[in-house]
């Protein structure tokens, strides 16, 4: 009996290809997933292949699809990768698969929301709350009773202590640190390398060793 499930990644860039060596890398540790391919809205890319993969539409293919299909999005940008979610959520056929990379060391005391994506190289200990929709990316360290909102975007590298709370669409920019107990508030963007120190407040891009906004958004 097939016990896979049919899986298609939403966006074919860079890190839509990295998820497809995810799921490669899962199916090798225990065969889960039948990758049938990307989708994609960039019509240009329609038809051709992404390492063997082929792209088969925009998300409107979704719509076409008469039996249970599994679907996770690899768009990096948080506030699109919302937007593309409540664009499908209702088509009758759709499920939201959830990808872990073997790799990761993850206590049994950590809640993962549907459709979240956990790449290789990262740790994540207790009492942890992740929501729907997260990307965490390669080599990340998540700390004791952290809180990631749905729609999280955690780059490589970052580490964040025991305590934080990343709020929805939040973007963590590579290599940068969030010490204990701190907030980032919602659709906030982190810059590569930043130090957070104290809470950062919502729509603003922060900066630097401490991080302090420099730009704030409608």
């Amino acid at each position: 009996m097939n016990t896979q499930r049919d899986l298609y990644i939403i966006g074919a860039g860079g890190f839509g290809r990295e998820v497809a060596w995810l799921v490669e890398r899962i199916n090798k540790a225990k065969t889960t997933w039948n990758l049938k391919g990307f989708i994609d809205d960039n019509v240009s890319l329609h038809g051709t292949f992404e390492n063997d993969y082929p792209v088969v539409g925009g998300c409107d293919y979704l719509k076409n699809l008469s039996q249970e299909t599994w679907v996770v999005c690899a768009v990096a940008a948080a506030k699109t990768r919302k937007k593309i979610i409540q664009q499908i959520k209702d088509i009758p056929a759709v499920r939201f698969g959830t990808l872990v990379d073997p790799d990761v060391i993850c206590s049994e005391k950590v809640k993962v929301g549907e459709g979240s994506i956990i790449c290789a190289g990262t740790i994540i200990t207790v009492n942890i709350s992740i929501g729907s929709h997260n990307i965490i990316n390669l080599d990340c360290t998540i700390g004791h009773d952290a809180v990631l909102h749905d729609f999280v975007t955690i780059y490589p590298s970052v580490n964040v202590s025991g305590n934080v709370t990343i709020s929805e669409c939040v973007e963590l920019g590579t290599g940068m640190q969030i010490i204990q107990g701190k907030m980032i508030g919602t659709e906030s963007i982190i810059g590569a390398g930043a130090v957070v120190v104290r809470d950062i407040p919502q729509k603003c891009v922060a900066v630097g060793s401490p991080a302090k906004p420099i730009k704030y958004f409608e």
